[in-house]
């Protein structure tokens, strides 16, 4: 790879010319860039950052008996339900949220009860909560002008807050807006197949979001091309790094992330030709802070930090390693793991089609059984499939 090559893959706008018809389709982020509203986006990771560390520094935590807590309910407001939690000066209010995460402690149907009067679901609940088996529970309440309850958990379930995981991005990536390699990505542009990266970060663009339940962001190091190999045409495979990290302190979502190499982001903010995806989770279980400590920091530093030639070398490994020089080479090979007749015909077709000429590497099979993926509508269908890839791409490394 040299600065040549990729300086003549660049358009004049600043882009870079990529081909998006190889590797995996991945709409995770375009999920919640469909469904974050305006005040749940934000531009930089500090702002980000401090929303979501007052919010944590507003709220408290305690471990309180099941039976002492009294439900209060006024038949003057059939709407409204309030907790008295044990040595507490005022009672607190539930979000819907924290309503239904205390509904399925007490082993009552959230639904149900949001459909009753106040009084009567402050009766179920009351009687829930006195003959629960979980005799302690913990509370995460927030106090902005009136005292809410954010969440209602299991005593022994390991809060990781969400600006825990923001500051640990921040450690790397700065701001977030380009003050280090890694910012909020650009748009590849269709009518073109240009990705360009200088794109002006806005609600529309960004992809920092937080809302009252959960954290979630995705950041690329677009910038910064890396070659792996070359095209059919011979110019060359262009990736860039990216990951994607999500948590919820009020228990809506494990905390997790996910590292990988992709050719291009669209405006929709699907992820295109992805490839060496790995994601880990951490519960939120006993032990999770230290989890977080010891496993996912490191491992977001660890793949900030380093150098793609494992990645590269893995993709030069697959493209050379030949295992299919016949037709009858090329269905056994396939079938034997454990892709239909239909299957086979269509992956074959498919590599025919984008690279004219038939499979030979584990680089074809696997950029055609990934392409034939794409096009299945069942999504576990698809994820079988593109684990099947994975599988056969890691024995080639």
């Amino acid at each position: 790879m040299t600065m040549q090559v990729l300086d003549a893959r660049r358009d004049t706008s600043g882009g870079y010319k990529v081909d998006v018809s190889r590797g995996e389709r991945v709409g995770r982020v375009s999920s919640e860039w469909f469904s974050r509203p305006d005040d749940e986006r934000f531009l930089s990771l500090s702002d980000l950052a401090r929303t979501v560390r007052e919010r944590s520094e507003r709220s408290r935590t305690r471990v309180v008996d099941s039976a002492l807590i009294h439900v209060e309910a006024n038949r003057q407001d059939a709407e409204r339900l309030a907790l008295m939690l044990p040595g507490a000066e005022a009672p607190v209010a539930p979000t819907h949220w924290s309503f239904g995460q205390l509904a399925g402690l007490v082993g009552a149907p959230a639904a149900y009860l949001r459909q009753l009067p106040a009084p009567l679901a402050a009766i179920n609940l009351q009687y829930g909560l006195t003959s629960n088996r979980v005799e302690q529970i913990k509370t995460f309440e927030i106090e902005d002008g009136r005292v809410e309850l954010r969440a209602v958990t299991g005593p022994d379930y390991g809060r990781i807050f969400d600006h825990e995981l923001v500051e640990a991005v921040q450690r790397i990536a700065g701001n977030g807006t380009g003050d280090t390699r890694w910012k909020v990505p650009g748009v590849l542009d269709w009518s073109t197949g240009i990705y360009n990266p200088n794109v002006d970060i806005s609600k529309e663009t960004t992809t920092l979001y937080a809302s009252d339940r959960d954290v979630f962001l995705f950041l690329v190091d677009d910038l910064n091309p890396i070659q792996a190999g070359r095209l059919p045409d011979g110019s060359p495979d262009l990736f860039f790094r990216g990951f994607y990290c999500w948590n919820s302190e009020v228990g809506a979502k494990t905390l997790g992330m996910a590292s990988f190499y992709l050719r291009a982001v669209c405006q929709n903010r699907n992820l295109w030709g992805v490839e060496d995806f790995e994601e880990i989770s951490i519960r939120h279980s006993k032990y999770a802070a230290s989890r977080f400590a010891h496993e996912a920091a490191p491992a977001l530093l660890n793949f900030a930090e380093s150098s793609p030639a494992p990645f590269i070398n893995g993709i030069k490994a697959a493209r050379e390693r030949i295992v299919a020089r016949n037709d009858e080479d090329r269905t056994d090979f396939l079938r034997r793991r454990g892709f239909s007749k239909a299957e086979t015909g269509k992956i074959i077709d498919t590599v025919l089609s984008e690279e004219g000429r038939p499979p030979e590497s584990i680089f074809d099979f696997v950029q055609g059984i990934t392409a034939v993926a794409r096009s299945k509508t069942h999504q576990d269908a698809r994820l079988d499939m593109e684990a099947k890839a994975k599988k056969l791409m890691d024995r080639a490394a």
